[in-house]
């Protein structure tokens, strides 16, 4: 063996050398391995079982398998997004539960309410959708033979209890955080409940009552309605508002006492107060009460116009709206005279007076449906029962002709009602109404009307007036009395209608008229009654020489005696006479005392002596100058007539009608 081999063998053995050490540095550290992957293998061993049963059902080839893989992910993609916006709404409940997250910040709380909505949407619209393309999957694998037909089924029943319990998506999360809204609506509307002070009642007549819910609390009001009613809780909504502010209203207005509302006076003259405090109650209700109640519910309700009508209706009727249209109707239906028909052109011009204020509040609504026919009607009511009683009233004065005159000859009792009606009915206060409510009339009936017309009509009342003064005058069986009733009457005509419109209508010639008839019945008046006496102290053959003394003495005695008897009779009879004048009584009592006393004064004088001497002179020298100026001075002073009289009656400006019950339809206004 030479060099050159010895060598190579050398190399050879530590080759080798070095292949067993690292063969052996191998088994070492693969022994190490295995002694570590002991446990692991155990793990395996123990889990082969599940892993076995979960591939079971899948027994495709893997090329089928691969084929099935994209069909797979477009569907579990959705799925994925859906599940992911399931947490969202999860991570949702802790600042929508939390006690006193709405009070404390409304905006943030609503915010955040927003995102569940909006999550909500996203489930509704995507959930079912998703859970539809899981299905299509399920039915891909049982088509084409992927997977064990019993694994499909259950996956199928699953995915069919998913759709199903879709109405639920956030396991009633919006419902509670809804829930808490109202909760937070109702204690706003709690807080500012506060109904009106008297005070405030008093002196808000003039201008709207201003809104006791500050500008921040509304806001709040209207945003948590917006989020409400977006959900379907309108009506919900409007119930609690209702409630609330009608609640409001209705105990400010028990601060006016409304009573009175419900228990009308049935007769005309009685209810006049109750009239005028109608009007000026409604004329704030409406105006300043239920206005302001108006605003605020636009403002709280903002966009949503049918749900503020709807609301603001029930408000007023807390307001008793109704109530006082019902109180119109009581007034249109009291019996029917003169006085009803200044009652209906009161209530017509107060509401004619509201008519923009009605039509801006309760017009066009149909929430307020009933008390716009409630306000036709009554409107219709006090149209037809006004124009009813006033084209009668010429008819009733034509009627009292036939009734008998004032047994004292005072002035009729329908003389002044006509008087002072009509100078009523051609006023500033009621000749617009009445004209209005004329024209309106006519108009229903396709006729004109004129202001003319109207002023035709009640002069004719005065001379139809008039004309019944001859025909009394006439029903008396005593011309002397007879004489006085027309001196009244004329006088009163005259002295009520002169500085009066009607009066400037009827003219100066007209009332001129009546002031010579006063003096010609005044003249009549005394020259056949108290003129008559004083003729009879004549001093004819009464001669006072010696001779002739006794002869004077029986004259004297005589003619005193005539002269008593006549005076005695006539003052019995116009004792009970009457003149209501103050003027024209102290006028003509100053004219019967000038008539009779000086010539009772001089003949007294002159032959009172002849029989005051005697043992019978009171027989015949029964008054005194004085006592009987006294006695004249004291004639015709009225006193209380009694009930059913013609006397008209006046009280806080009130008049009493004579004609009442006594009305049948005719028309007057031609």
């Amino acid at each position: 063996m030479g060099r050159g081999d010895g060598e190579r063998a050398a190399a050879s053995i530590a080759a080798a050398a070095r292949s067993l050490r690292a063969g052996v540095e191998k088994s070492r550290a693969l022994g190490q391995a295995l002694a570590r992957a002991g446990p692991r293998l155990d793990e395996i061993q123990l889990a082969l079982p599940a892993l076995e049963a979960a591939v079971r059902p899948i027994r495709a080839p893997r090329a089928e398998l691969s084929a099935a893989g994209p069909h797979i992910d477009r569907a579990v993609g959705p799925a994925a997004a859906v599940l992911k916006v399931f947490d969202a709404v999860h991570g949702l409940e802790p600042p929508l539960l939390a006690g006193g997250a709405v009070a404390g910040d409304l905006p943030g709380y609503l915010a955040v309410l927003g995102r569940l909505e909006e999550a909500l949407r996203f489930l509704s619209d995507n959930s079912g959708l998703a859970a539809q393309w899981l299905a299509d999957i399920v039915e891909y694998l049982g088509d084409h033979d992927l997977a064990d037909p019993r694994f499909l089924a259950d996956l199928a029943v699953t995915l069919e209890g998913l759709e199903k319990s879709s109405g639920d998506l956030d396991g009633g999360l919006l419902a509670a955080a809804l829930n808490m809204l109202e909760a937070e609506f109702r204690c706003l509307l709690a807080g500012h409940s506060s109904p009106l002070a008297i005070q405030q009642l008093n002196t808000a007549s003039a201008s709207v009552v201003p809104s006791l819910i500050p500008a921040a609390t509304v806001h709040k009001l209207s945003l948590i309605l917006d989020r409400l009613i977006a959900n379907g809780r309108q009506d919900r909504c409007l119930s609690m508002y209702a409630d609330a502010r009608g609640g409001v209203v209705s105990a400010s207005l028990h601060a006016l006492g409304l009573d009175y509302l419900r228990n009308p006076f049935d007769d005309a003259q009685a209810l006049g107060p109750g009239v005028e405090l109608w009007g000026r109650h409604l004329e704030f209700v409406v105006c300043c009460l239920l206005e302001s109640e108006r605003q605020l519910c636009n403002k709280v309700f903002g966009q949503h116009k049918d749900g503020a009508s709807a609301c603001f209706a029930e408000v007023a009727a807390h307001a008793g709206v109704l109530d006082f249209l019902k109180f119109g109707h009581a007034a249109a239906d009291t019996k029917k005279d003169p006085i009803k028909l200044l009652r209906l052109l009161e209530v017509f011009d107060s509401l004619n007076k509201l008519r923009l204020d009605f039509n801006r509040l309760f017009g066009g609504k149909k929430a307020c449906a009933e008390i716009q026919s409630q306000t036709r009607d009554l409107v219709k009511l006090l149209v037809d029962g006004a124009v009813e009683i006033f084209e009668e009233l010429l008819v009733q004065v034509e009627l009292q002709r036939h009734m008998p005159p004032p047994s004292d000859g005072g002035v009729p009792r329908l003389v002044s009602f006509v008087v002072e009606y009509c100078n009523r009915l051609l006023g500033e206060k009621y000749r617009p109404v009445l004209a209005q409510v004329l024209t309106i009339h006519r108009s229903w009936r396709k006729e004109a009307f004129s202001d003319k017309m109207l002023v035709n009509a009640v002069l004719n009342i005065v001379k139809a007036l008039e004309a019944n003064f001859d025909v009394w005058s006439k029903a008396y069986d005593n011309v002397t009395l007879s004489c006085l009733f027309m001196m009244n009457t004329h006088w009163h005509f005259f002295k009520n209608l002169k500085a009066s419109k009607l009066g400037k209508l009827l003219g100066d010639v007209w009332l001129q008229d009546h002031e010579q008839f006063k003096d010609y019945y005044l003249t009549v008046f005394m020259r056949d009654s108290w003129g008559a006496l004083s003729p009879l102290l004549n001093r004819e053959g009464l001669i006072l020489f010696s001779k002739g003394r006794a002869t004077a003495k029986d004259l004297v005695k005589q003619r005193l005696k005539t002269f008593n008897a006549s005076f005695d009779e006539m003052f019995r009879k116009q004792s009970a006479w009457v003149i209501p004048d103050k003027g024209l009584r102290e006028k003509t009592c100053a004219l019967v005392v000038q008539s009779i006393v000086p010539s009772y004064r001089s003949y007294m004088q002159n032959y009172g002596p002849l029989v005051e001497q005697d043992a019978s002179a009171n027989k015949y020298v029964k008054y005194t100058v004085d006592g009987l100026e006294k006695m004249l001075s004291a004639l015709f002073i009225p006193r209380p007539r009694r009930a059913g009289s013609f006397q008209i009656r006046h009280s806080n400006d009130n008049i009493t009608s004579p004609m009442t019950g006594l009305y049948r339809s005719t028309s007057t206004v031609k």
